[in-house]
């Protein structure tokens, strides 16, 4: 099959990731996907006996002949000198210091790879530059990348994603004062906490489905039969506090905006309920977008169409020039 795949990639233009996603159970009739950073991807039929490969349907229609950003992988160093790998996508035309989003990702036991990601298309196509940072407590990289996770060594990790807004800003990349920061789950978690080290640095901050108390989290998994796995993966001691961004709503400087659906099974809608008090209760700059009935992955093309016109908004007000 990876003989097969390379042999598909050389043939198709562009030289696309190739996914092997179905197949008969004999093996000789195989569904492929092929994607790439600018191609969202075109599903395909291949007969391996007649070694013929017929074209199915784009796996997004309206993209199609759309001109995307390209993601080329960069590293950058974190305040301690570790070189941090990450991938780097720049909109078109750019030739300043201009708008930039730190985008990190879920998990924390995740990691972004090259590829095609809408939210970052969504946002090089509105002009913003954007840099995926593959923080320390990423998976992929190793058990001492890995640590004891990014909430358990939240330091690092979000320290490692604020030094990745310092790079874009030292390379002349970012503009200062049009630098932001978005996330989904653990993310949003991140892009979160990055106030709580440093208030100033990012001037708009975009949380989805985020984690804002890590006590909370935990409390909230009481019920289920996951709780002793949550419980150990959050640990204890004075992290749980610290690492809680609800926990200092008096430190953040920059506005922020939430989007929650209310069936979140893995992050309950309650944690950006309580993150809107209290940062509403500080005074801060906060707006809360909530979705009935969906879960944490708000898989619903209005839905998500809905939020990248409200982050748009929002980061148009408070990164504009």
């Amino acid at each position: 099959m990876a003989e097969l795949a390379t042999q598909l990639q050389a043939a198709l233009p562009g030289k696309p990731l190739i996914n092997i996603i179905d197949a008969s159970a004999d093996e000789q009739t195989l569904l492929i996907v092929a994607s790439s950073d600018v191609d969202p991807g075109m599903s395909y039929l291949l007969e391996r006996d007649s070694k013929r490969l017929s074209p199915l349907l784009p796996l997004r229609e309206p993209l199609v002949d759309m001109p995307m950003a390209q993601m080329k992988p960069v590293t950058f160093p974190a305040a301690d000198g570790t070189q941090i790998p990450g991938y780097l996508t720049m909109p078109s035309g750019l030739s300043e210091a201009g708008p930039a989003i730190v985008l990190p990702h879920g998990g924390p036991g995740s990691r972004d790879e090259w590829g095609f990601d809408w939210l970052v298309q969504f946002f090089a196509a509105r002009g913003y530059a954007v840099l995926q940072p593959n923080f320390r407590g990423s998976t992929g990289y190793g058990d001492a990348w890995f640590g004891r996770n990014g909430f358990q060594e939240w330091r690092t990790a979000v320290g490692d994603v604020n030094d990745a807004g310092r790079w874009l800003v030292s390379e002349g990349i970012a503009d200062p004062e049009q630098l932001g920061i978005a996330g989904w789950s653990y993310g949003g978690y991140a892009a979160l906490q990055s106030q709580v080290l440093d208030p100033d640095l990012y001037k708009a901050v975009v949380a989805i489905a985020p984690v804002t108390d890590l006590g909370m989290l935990v409390d909230e998994a009481r019920d289920y039969t996951n709780f002793q796995i949550v419980k150990r993966f959050i640990g204890e001691g004075p992290h749980v506090r610290e690492g809680s961004p609800a926990n200092f709503a008096d430190r953040f400087n920059a506005p922020v905006i939430l989007f929650h659906g209310t069936e979140d099974i893995n992050v309950r809608d309650s944690q950006s309920e309580r993150m809107e008090d209290r940062l509403k209760a500080a005074g801060a700059n906060v707006r809360y977008v909530q979705y009935k009935g969906l879960d944490h992955n708000l898989n619903d093309g209005r839905v998500r169409g809905n939020m990248l016109l409200e982050i748009d908004k929002f980061l148009g007000e408070h990164l504009g020039e």
